[in-house]
């Protein structure tokens, strides 16, 4: 186990507390494995956030290199997808 300091933290009246029920109901020991337990998961949050950030960012990257956008025909879109609808229901057996 990695070495362990001691720090001082101030909460709100409400989140101690939700940290000392967490402890007397048990699924707890110590306060200070609730605290442990919060960083893991936001330790885990911010790596998965840069994970998603660095997709993104290889995503806006691949779609620059795609080359130039063309208008589109929203009206010609719109009918293609109510085809699509229609195929999709009829397939299902849902008559309109």
């Amino acid at each position: 186990m990695s070495e362990v300091q001691k720090v001082s933290v101030a909460l709100t009246t409400e989140q101690l507390a939700a940290v000392k029920a967490a402890v007397a109901s048990g699924d707890y020991a110590t306060t200070s494995e609730v605290v442990r337990e919060a960083l893991r998961d936001w330790q885990h949050k911010r790596e998965l956030r840069q994970e998603d950030i660095l997709r993104l960012r290889q995503l806006w990257d691949e779609g620059k290199a795609s080359g130039q956008g063309a208008p589109l025909d929203i009206e010609a879109l719109k009918r293609e997808a109510g085809l699509r609808l229609a195929a999709a229901r009829e397939r299902m057996g849902h008559a309109d």
